[in-house]
């Protein structure tokens, strides 16, 4: 009910609608403890060490429960705290728009209320440059005729202006005294999330030219009445929301699957523990020494029970060789080091002042693993900016020299006589189209026709594509002008002489046709149809006009890289108008299958086309192009273009470009009609030689249309994806959007997983940037679509090559090696206390303070490996960009391989057996070797192995450092600094809180031995001195091209630095 006003009489019943509030968030005040924990206790690590927690809290264990319990508390609240900030960033966007100010027809005036308190059936005042805060069916607009144009660039990444039409009963309602009095019912259809489909019912059906959609934007009208239809959560906007699917990074499945490992070997020590203290336990002086004798109680309990009793607590003796702290190190990690791609000065871009944009910072590392690369063409590797260049008129060639139309062959200074044909043709371009023309008025438009004389410094068109700006611009300049629509009128200026065009009919473009048409009737009263579209949409409907002249000159355009639009018309009789007209109005105003009626008297209309030319319109290159296709070559990355632009066009411009060479092969599987052909056609392309010639590596290239894709991937999948990994390169033309995402689904899913990369800048990009591993959007001029759902965004394609080969580069290094560290300290850490059982008959008495188990983890090996992973660069990033082939180093998880995973288990397996068999030899045997004649004990000997373990895995993160800055040197040597300063205090001082006093002066009599600091000392060379010489011996002798590249660079920074001539590095260079 319109303005609320609900029948006084009768059986109504007030429906229940949404209010207006849009909601992001994923928490609230309420909710955000029990989900937040719910969430957090879903990843196996965190549930885990809660049970460990739990098992301390019920049973007799040899640990604290604090020593589990402090660790997961610290974990849980810090990703609490980052979740939290990140959910409160999404209520205070959702408050802004909520609380946005909009005025509201009440009670006879204008009244200004939040957004939020809109409700269904108010009538909403929007003023020009206002976004429509609900979605609202048009009442009335400050235009006579009741219509407005409004821009969609953020909800679909159309830029252009789009007209929208007021119920013609309402349209007078232009005030709000008038809107008070009227009284009508809305009826309309469920909240559905399609942008394009709307029917309901206001006097007469109506339908998506009278929505406007909240989120589109109020353009060159003063101001509109609407009334909302759609609000808050069930508006269109909000129902596109859509949930992007969780995207895990190859490292942190790695890290699940090690996690996996880890469990195995924690449970197996548990259960050789467990098994082995019962069997020193059968003989009788070890089951009940005279010291100990047990009580009746224990005497008479379940065997089994006190089984089960001491596996848990050798589990929870062991447990930390399981890292809790590692989540919360990797998402500091990540969160952290994204900010370093927006700060990258590198990345931005200054004619549009933008910085790249991380989105997710979940898969920095993922851009150090990308093996195939898939891209859009217009907007993305091209500029989106087009130039007319040539057309062709009745089978002539044109191109335009100094803003007049000049046959191929003549010169400019032919003489200026233009035929009825290139008259014609040229009204036809400025006459059938989409676009809208602002002044630059304070007021609005106002009535174009007024600015006749004086247009051009004021008026500039808004298309829903370059090309048709481009081509309005190019007949403006040969002297054809649009200079725009009032009511039912289009006009054009024709070489000065001004004539309307009474508009009748559009009929939309839309994909499946490929076309669009506008009905006219000329000065003289004829109607007349004009039609431009893709050739192959065009041409076929036609039947006279230079068909095949034309269908040539396309072609030829198309090899230059140029983008072609086919021109027709057709004529009408009364009689075929009126039949026209009377099917338009019955499709339009179907409620039932609108679309499809639609279609069918669309496909009535435009046929028996006579043909008038075709144009060509270039779209240049953006810069570097080139360059960046062969450095991701170079680091192996396959590149795939992905367009609906049609086969000639792609194939030009991919060579234009460097995506296909000269000297490539070049294979196609283009027009393919049936599954049999299609079958043969790739059994051909199978059979050819994909191997070397005599001299080199012949390199192919694969061109494969939409049509033949679709045929290809529904039987033939498996023989598809064998020609294309033979392919140096592969061009997708005239692609649908959703068979973008199923081409990158194809590869995702193959027997090889290799990681995807998708990067595009429209709206017809997004499926396939959320298809992809990682998705990046181009910050381009067909919306924010792409950005908007992408994982990271840059503004120029250049861009992408310091983003994979820079970035990416260093952030696998980082992360790979956290992971491989953490694992490594934490089995030094452990194993002594698993040795540790075998000399007191597994009693389970603990090696480690219990301060020491809890600190371990969170302060004492925490910062360097955090501050490692974010500033560490292996090789200068001059060096990584001109080198792309460095990127081949990394790929495929080279670095978390089990190979390596299994090097570093290992060596902290060594590093644990010679910190406890170091000090048990050098200290074990002779207790008495403090000068006092005082003995050590097991607090003394635990810490001893304690300290020689956190100098020893701190050096050993110093030894993989290539890069030190000073927060390196900070954190590394003030984390051993802090270990013994704590010692010290912790030790020196009696605490009245704790039960035990075990630690009181221990580190002090511990550093007060000589004894102690020789075992120290060489404890801890006899662990990294092996390490050093691996170090040397394998990077002298079997140098990675990493390890080639640092020695090359730190060569000329030397040179650099001390201006010594070059060949002092002469040697050094040899190894190159």
């Amino acid at each position: 009910y319109i303005a609320n006003r609900f029948p006084q009489h009768g059986h109504y019943i007030p429906q229940r609608f949404a209010d207006n509030r849009i909601i992001s968030s994923k928490y609230t005040i309420w909710n955000f403890i029990p989900k937040n924990l719910f969430e957090q206790f879903r990843r196996i690590a965190n549930f885990y060490f809660l049970i460990i927690f739990l098992v301390q809290l019920m049973i007799d264990t040899p640990t604290s429960p604090v020593t589990s319990g402090l660790p997961l508390f610290f974990v849980i609240t810090v990703t609490a705290i980052k979740q939290g900030y990140e959910d409160w960033l999404r209520h205070k966007a959702d408050n802004e728009v909520n609380g946005a100010p909009v005025l509201v027809v009440r009670s006879g005036s204008l009244v200004q209320t939040r957004s939020k308190n809109i409700r269904v059936g108010d009538i909403v005042r929007v003023a020009k440059d206002e976004t429509f805060p609900a979605d609202l069916v048009l009442l009335s607009s400050d235009r006579a005729e009741g219509t407005c144009h409004i821009t969609t660039a953020s909800l679909d990444g159309e830029t252009n202006l789009k007209t929208h039409f007021a119920v013609p009963e309402t349209a007078v309602s232009q005030s709000v005294s008038r809107l008070e009095t009227l009284q009508a019912v809305v009826e309309c259809q469920q909240p559905e999330a399609d942008l394009y489909r709307f029917f309901c019912s206001l006097i007469r059906p109506l339908g998506p030219e009278n929505l406007l959609l909240r989120g589109a934007r109020l353009k060159n009208t003063k101001e509109i009445f609407g009334v909302a239809v759609y609000t808050g959560m069930e508006s269109k906007m909000a129902l596109n929301y859509k949930c992007k699917s969780q995207k895990r990074s190859a490292v942190e499945k790695s890290m699940n699957t090690f996690l996996i490992i880890y469990l195995g070997i924690l449970l197996f020590e548990a259960i050789l523990s467990t098994i082995l203290k019962y069997t020193w336990q059968a003989e009788a002086k070890w089951d009940e020494p005279f010291y100990n004798e047990k009580s009746e109680v224990e005497r008479n309990s379940s065997k089994i029970l006190k089984f089960i009793s001491d596996f848990l607590a050798f589990l929870v003796l062991y447990n930390f060789i399981i890292p809790i702290s590692l989540y919360v190190t990797v998402e500091m990690q990540k969160f952290l080091g994204s900010f370093f791609i927006g700060w990258d000065l590198d990345l931005y871009h200054e004619e549009s002042d933008q910085r790249a944009q991380v989105n997710t910072s979940d898969l920095n590392e993922e851009l150090g693993q990308v093996e195939y690369v898939f891209t859009d063409k217009t907007g993305t590797l091209t500029e989106n900016e087009m130039q007319f260049r040539e057309c062709s008129i009745n089978g002539i060639k044109y191109q335009e020299i100094n803003g007049k139309l000049v046959p191929e062959g003549m010169t400019e200074d032919t003489p200026d006589s233009s035929s009825r044909e290139e008259e014609l043709f040229l009204k036809a371009v400025s006459l059938c189209h989409t676009v809208q023309i602002s002044y630059d008025q304070p007021d609005g438009l106002g009535d174009p026709f007024s600015h006749a004389n004086g247009f051009t410094s004021q008026m500039e068109y808004y298309a829903s594509s370059p090309d048709e700006k481009a081509l309005l611009e190019a007949t403006k300049r040969m002297g054809v002008t649009f200079t725009g629509i009032s009511g039912e009128n289009m006009e054009v200026k024709t070489f000065g002489k001004s004539e309307k065009y009474k508009l009748l009919h559009v009929l939309e473009f839309d994909p499946n046709r490929r076309r669009m048409s506008v009905i006219l009737q000329n000065p003289s009263g004829e109607r007349v149809l004009f039609t431009k579209g893709a050739e192959s949409a065009v041409l076929p409907y036609a039947k006279s006009g230079e068909i095949e002249k034309t269908r040539v000159h396309v072609d030829e355009f198309a090899l230059k890289g140029l983008r072609t639009l086919v021109v027709a018309y057709r004529l009408f009789s009364t009689e075929e108008y009126k039949e026209v007209a009377r099917r338009l109005h019955e499709a339009r105003t179907a409620l039932q299958q609108r679309e499809e009626r639609l279609a069918d008297t669309f496909s009535f209309i435009e046929k028996d086309l006579e043909v008038l030319g075709a144009t060509g319109v270039e779209d240049k290159l953006q810069e570097k192009v080139q360059e960046t296709i062969e450095a991701l070559r170079l680091a192996g990355i396959k590149v795939w273009v992905l367009t609906g632009d049609k086969h000639e066009t792609a194939v030009s411009v991919s060579l234009s470009c460097g995506h296909f060479h000269r000297t490539m092969n070049i294979l196609e599987l283009v027009q393919q009609k049936t599954d049999h052909e299609c079958a043969e056609q790739l059994r051909r392309l199978s059979r050819v030689n994909f191997g070397r010639s005599a001299d080199h590596v012949i390199q192919h290239g694969l061109v494969v249309d939409g049509a033949s894709l679709s045929l290809a991937l529904r039987e033939h999948e498996k023989l598809f994806m064998e020609v294309c990994k033979n392919c140096s390169a592969v061009l997708c033309c005239r692609m649908a959007p959703l068979q973008k995402a199923k081409v990158v689904r194809l590869l995702k899913t193959s027997p090889e997983k290799p990681i995807t990369l998708a990067i595009g800048d429209g709206a017809n990009d997004v499926s396939m940037i959320q298809e992809a591993h990682v998705g990046i959007g181009i910050m381009g001029k067909e919306g924010r679509q792409a950005v908007r759902n992408s994982d990271y965004a840059i503004a120029r394609f250049r861009f992408l090559a310091k983003l994979l080969l820079v970035h990416g580069h260093f952030y696998y290094i980082r992360i790979a090696t956290l992971v491989q560290y953490f694992f490594y300290k934490n089995v030094c850490f452990i194993t002594p206390q698993f040795l540790y059982q075998f000399f007191c008959l597994f009693s389970q008495q603990t090696l480690y303070d219990s301060v020491y188990l809890t600190l371990y983890n969170i302060c004492f090996t925490s910062l360097p490996i955090l501050v490692y992973s974010l500033f560490e660069q292996l090789v200068h990033p001059h060096v990584l960009h001109n080198k792309p082939a460095l990127y081949r180093d990394i790929s495929r998880n080279a670095i978390l391989s089990f190979k390596t995973f299994l090097y570093w288990t290992t060596l902290g397996f060594c590093h644990a057996f010679i910190f406890f068999f170091g000090s048990y030899i050098l200290m074990g045997e002779d207790t008495s070797l403090m000068g006092n004649g005082q003995m050590f004990g097991n607090w003394t000997f635990g810490t001893l192995v304690f300290t020689v373990m956190v100098i020893t895995v701190t050096l050993k993160l110093a030894l993989e450092t290539h890069f030190w800055t000073w927060m390196n040197h900070f954190v590394t040597w003030g984390s051993i600094a802090f270990y013994f300063i704590f010692s010290l205090f912790y030790g020196g001082i009696i605490w009245p809180f704790l039960h035990t006093q075990d630690m009181y002066f221990v580190f002090v009599q511990l550093l007060s031995s000589g004894s102690a600091w020789f075992a120290i000392v060489l404890i801890v060379v006899s662990c990294l001195f092996p390490d050093v010489v691996k170090k040397v011996f394998y990077r002298h002798l079997q140098p990675t091209s990493t390890q080639k590249s640092q020695k090359l660079d730190r060569c000329t920074e030397i040179i650099h630095n001390t201006n010594l001539p070059a060949f002092y590095c002469a040697g050094a260079l040899k190894l190159m």
